[in-house]
């Protein structure tokens, strides 16, 4: 009886062991993989936003977005700050991306067009014709004239440059309230900081409190265009995919939408 019972502690033993080694080699559960992660002009945000959703509704993929100046954006990336696409709001900072080997030089495509506007609050807009010697520094009074800083966020840059074209910069230098990005710029002016302010006409619809008062010409300035890389350090499997999505039709009403010139279709 003993002799049967050390046997039955024995086999039971063994049996409960082997079930134990069964279950140290089934596979943990695979993470999911990490989200996409992208460096992205302020002015992206709205657009930027419902597209992103709209991806992760199809494919189940996260992405989270940093949304800046393009010139801080660049330096993050010289610095080391992880990001799998960088969409600058002008080729100069793409360039300097490029010169510094913080993108896949293969995977830039020049992605959206937009606009400057000059802008105002939208309880005292009246229609301003932004043109060669305009009075700008008489509408300006003793207020300050809101733009992203020029030399380093591209609203600003192009601001100063359809200023200068148009022989009115140095009328309104010592008025300009320089700004880290050109959503800040837009905040100035509809807080009542700034009685006008230069933006992208893309940047008009994120702020019920301002209103478009003139359009610059386009030729009183560079190009505006938004190129889009992947990041020399990115890694990600979905990175290839997400930025494919950003240049498929899917993305073109989103981006229409919000006033961009589609590019890349």
């Amino acid at each position: 009886m003993a002799t049967r019972r050390r046997q039955w502690i024995k086999l039971a033993t063994a049996a409960l062991s082997a079930a134990w080694l069964g279950l140290s080699v089934i596979p943990a559960p695979a993470f999911a993989a990490d989200k996409i992660t992208v460096f992205a002009a302020a002015s992206m945000k709205n657009a930027l936003d419902n597209i992103d959703a709209a991806f992760t509704k199809e494919t189940g993929k996260q992405v989270t977005v940093s949304y800046a100046a393009s010139g801080p954006l660049a330096k993050q990336l010289e610095n080391g700050a992880p990001a799998d696409v960088f969409i600058s709001a002008d080729t100069d900072w793409m360039d300097y991306a490029a010169k510094k080997k913080l993108i896949k030089d293969d995977s830039r495509v020049n992605l959206l067009g937009n606009q400057i506007v000059l802008v105002s609050a939208k309880d005292k807009a009246k229609p301003v014709d932004a043109k060669q010697g305009m009075d700008l520094a008489g509408l300006l009074g003793d207020g300050r004239l809101a733009i992203g800083q020029p030399e380093s966020v591209p609203a600003g840059k192009y601001g100063k440059a359809a200023l200068e074209k148009l022989g009115i910069w140095s009328s309104v230098e010592k008025k300009v309230a320089g700004a880290e990005s050109v959503r800040a710029a837009l905040a100035l002016v509809s807080r009542g900081e700034a009685p006008y302010g230069i933006v992208y006409k893309t940047d008009v619809s994120a702020d019920p409190g301002v209103a478009v008062v003139g359009t610059f010409p386009e030729d009183s300035h560079p190009p505006i265009i938004y190129p889009i890389a992947i990041t020399a350090s990115s890694t990600n499997p979905d990175t290839q995919a997400y930025v494919d999505y950003l240049k498929s039709a899917k993305a073109v009403p989103f981006f229409e939408h919000e006033g961009f010139t589609v590019l890349k279709k």
